[in-house]
């Protein structure tokens, strides 16, 4: 098994071997998984950073892989007016949804009841098979303050 233990600088061209990854496992710091070539991968990282799709990583046999978000089941809110879409990213934001924002849209992990909450804010949401890759917060690292 190839173990993977910290980030690289290395081009989409260097890589050896790709690791796609739905956002939830890019979430965790220590994983097990499959390279698209077959190999199987540990991956042993410093906690408390996401990976993000295009960065690369690397271990002591010097393999490169590169991560790339996965496809997976998620919701794309459009809305007739960019105050539409704000009010939504609003409310979404409220629950601290991780949310990836894009030009003239919105997209979350698929929730049934977040798409029920969003659609009754007047937006058109869509279920379907996309990568994610949610803002990563103010600070870089995403939820960080407590509540009492």
């Amino acid at each position: 098994m190839i173990e993977l233990t910290r980030r690289c600088e290395a081009t989409a061209q260097e890589a050896d071997a790709i690791l796609r990854l739905p956002f939830e496992t890019r979430q965790k710091s220590r994983f097990r998984a499959t390279l698209n070539d077959g190999r199987a991968v540990g991956v042993i990282l410093p906690r408390g950073e996401v990976l993000r799709h295009g960065q690369c990583l690397t271990g002591e046999g010097g393999t490169v892989v590169r991560v790339e978000a996965a496809s997976e089941a998620v919701s794309t809110v459009t809305a007739p007016t960019p105050l539409a879409l704000a009010r939504a990213a609003y409310h979404l934001g409220n629950r601290h949804v991780p949310l990836q924002v894009g030009e003239g849209w919105l997209r979350y992990r698929h929730d049934h009841v977040l798409d029920a909450m969003v659609a009754g804010l007047g937006l058109e949401v869509y279920s379907e098979q996309a990568s994610f890759e949610p803002e990563a917060g103010a600070y870089g690292g995403g939820h960080h303050h407590h509540h009492d």
